[in-house]
Order: C-alpha cells, then sequence, then structure tokens
C-alpha cells in the first residue's frame, strides 16, 4: 500500500507539473497582413518555441489602427502597420509602445529600410517600429491586350472602357493625383489645398467609372480577373503581379511611369501587449534567412533583410527583375507620414466615388 501512494503521489505530481507548464504557455497574438503569417512558418515557430503559441488575426492598416484604438493597445502583442500609419496613430492615440532595439537583429536588416522606418517612426527619441516587408503599389498588365499601359491615368484610356479595376482605397488618390501633375505627399501640411487636389482625383475617378469592370478588394479578386481575361490592367500591389507572373508571363508589373508608391511594411508592438518577449522572438525569427524565403514564398512581397530580393523564390525573383529597371527602383514614392485628418478627408472622397453614377 505504501509503494502505491508513492506512485500515485508522483502521479500526481507529474500531472501538476505538465498543467503547469501548460498553464504558463503564452500566447503571442498577431495583428497582421494575410500571408504574413503562413501555416508552415507559425509550425516551424512553435516547435522551436514550445512555450508559445501564436494566434494570428489578419488586417490592414486602417483595421489595426481601429481595433488597436479602441482598447488603447490592448487584445494584441504584436501588429504590423505600414512605415506611415504609426506617427499619425501613435500621437493621436498611444496605442504603441517603444521598440527595445536592443532585443532585434537589426544589423540582419537593410540598412536603407531600417533607417526609413526610424525616421517615419520616432517620436521624442523612441523608435516605434522596425522594418519587415516592402513592396510597391502601381500597375499590373496583361501585355498582350493592353500593352500601352504605362501610366494610372491609362486605367482610364477609353480603349480599355469596362476591363480595368482599381481598389477603392488611398493609393488610387495619390497615384491618380502624381498622374495629374500634383505630389500629394508635398501637400500634407496644406489641407486646403489637399482637399482641393482630392476634388480634382475624385472628379476624374468619377468619370473613370465606366473604365472600371469592378473595384477589387483582395488580391484574389484581381488574380481571377486577370486570369480570366475580364480585366486587363489594374492598379495593384507588385505582390500579386508577381505572383500573376508565375502563372502567366503577360501579366507583369508596370511601375507606372511618374514612380510607383512604395510602402515598408513594419512591426510594432501595441501599448498594452502582453508578450513582449514573444513578440521579439517572433521578429528575429521571421527575419531568418530560411524563413525569408517562405514568407516571401507566401506574401509575394520583398523582405526587408539585406539582399531581401536575392532571397526571393525563383519565379518571384524573375517576375521583379522584369518589372524593375534601376530608374523605376530610382523613382520609388515612399509613401510619407499622414497628418491627422488627412484620411477622413480622403475617406470622403472615396464615398463620392463609390456613390456616383458612371458617366
Amino acid at each position: 500500500m505504501k509503494k502505491l501512494s508513492i506512485v500515485a503521489a508522483a502521479t500526481t505530481a507529474l500531472a501538476l507539473l505538465i498543467d503547469t507548464d501548460i498553464a504558463q504557455a503564452e500566447t503571442l497574438r498577431l495583428l497582421t497582413w494575410g500571408g504574413y503569417a503562413p501555416d508552415n512558418v507559425v509550425q516551424l515557430f512553435e516547435k522551436e518555441n514550445p512555450d508559445i503559441e501564436v494566434e494570428v488575426t489578419l488586417s490592414n492598416n486602417e483595421e489595426i489602427i481601429a481595433k488597436l484604438r479602441a482598447t488603447g493597445g490592448a487584445g494584441y502583442d504584436l501588429a504590423q502597420p505600414s512605415h506611415d500609419r504609426i506617427f499619425a496613430a501613435q500621437t493621436e492615440y498611444k496605442i504603441y509602445k517603444p521598440m527595445d532595439l536592443s532585443k532585434i537583429n537589426t544589423s540582419e536588416m537593410a540598412p536603407n529600410l531600417l533607417d526609413g522606418v526610424k525616421a517615419n517612426a520616432t517620436i521624442d527619441g523612441k523608435v516605434y517600429a522596425v522594418p519587415h516587408q516592402w513592396g510597391t503599389s502601381g500597375l499590373v498588365v496583361d501585355i498582350s491586350k493592353a500593352p500601352s499601359v504605362k501610366g494610372w491615368d491609362d486605367l482610364c484610356d477609353p480603349q480599355y472602357k469596362g476591363r480595368t479595376s482599381m481598389r477603392l482605397r488611398r493609393t488610387i488618390l495619390l497615384g491618380t493625383a502624381f498622374s495629374l501633375g500634383i505630389d500629394p505627399f508635398a501637400l500634407y501640411a496644406k489641407p486646403d489645398e489637399y482637399q482641393k487636389m482630392l476634388d480634382k482625383v475624385t472628379d476624374k475617378l468619377i468619370s473613370c467609372k465606366t473604365n472600371v469592370k469592378t473595384y477589387w478588394n483582395g488580391g484574389d479578386d484581381l488574380s481571377t480577373l486577370l486570369l480570366s481575361g475580364e480585366v486587363v490592367a489594374s492598379e495593384a500591389w507588385d505582390s500579386t503581379a508577381f505572383k500573376l507572373y508565375g502563372q502567366n508571363h503577360n501579366i507583369v508589373y508596370v511601375p507606372p511611369k511618374t514612380g510607383a508608391l512604395a510602402w515598408i511594411d513594419t512591426f510594432a508592438i501595441p501599448r498594452k501587449g502582453q508578450a513582449d518577449d514573444a513578440a521579439y522572438k517572433w521578429i528575429n525569427f521571421v527575419m531568418r534567412p530560411d524563413i525569408v524565403k517562405l514568407m516571401s514564398n507566401s506574401t509575394g512581397a520583398i523582405s526587408a533583410v539585406k539582399n531581401g530580393i536575392d532571397l526571393l523564390p525563383d519565379d518571384k525573383k524573375a517576375a521583379v527583375k522584369a518589372a524593375f529597371k534601376d530608374e523605376d527602383l530610382a523613382n520609388l514614392k515612399f509613401f510619407a507620414n499622414i497628418p491627422p485628418g488627412i484620411e477622413d478627408m480622403e475617406g470622403k472622397s472615396l464615398e463620392r466615388i463609390k456613390a456616383a453614377t458612371s458617366n
């Protein structure tokens, strides 16, 4: 009986230890874009860090700000806003906490991208983000059907009536402004002039509605439209175009003649996040070359590590080289920090376009 009691006690102690380990397991709550936490990457991370469980919520820039604003920076442990969406959101809503750069392998990051994000995301001497992936927004074109499309305004060319597409978000407003010879970023500090610019852009895009087959919402929607031939040219993320290039070499990414709009998606830690150490582990993990290859295969975007283009899958690497000449890279227009109030103005313009009747 005594031996049985000892065995029972040992079994109970072991069960308690197991329960304690489970209780101590940490959840890393990611608020990120589609493709930025693919299942194979999550599984590898959890295998290397068995005490951390990853929970993924897919989002976008607008929703990231809205969710964290509503909770005061609670509910998530790591977010991935674009580099131009941090300064104003943090200044207005205090939704992030400063990054501890000593815990991040920043030496692996491309210096120009790291410096660029720091310049956009430093407030009162504290850095609130580091880069993860970068890419551009421009045009995706089936060159066998629309060989003359070279700029944003070509989406409104009457010869392509009913065969173009775009997303009703701020990117098409900015691109159209550049096509009209206006630098929208130079007007950010001048709300009255920015509104005049928006009025011109809005009128242009309303007059263009007869050209638009449909407004796309996600990369899968756009891919279907292009592969079916319903759409021959569209505003798009380069990553979507790179994926399509692998399926049809006639579908290519075209940097607009006025310059592709360049973005950097970042890592930022919400102010009330509860798993900072796990967040830093995730950042360092996904910036490793072996993981970068898996991530770039999922997103189609270019990692912010040194030589990120070389770590793309072969088909996407070929698509990048087919799309960009040196002069295109030199002509990139990086999104600038958005001052308070600008997005509200843009939102009203987008609503006007959406509600307008085609001419």
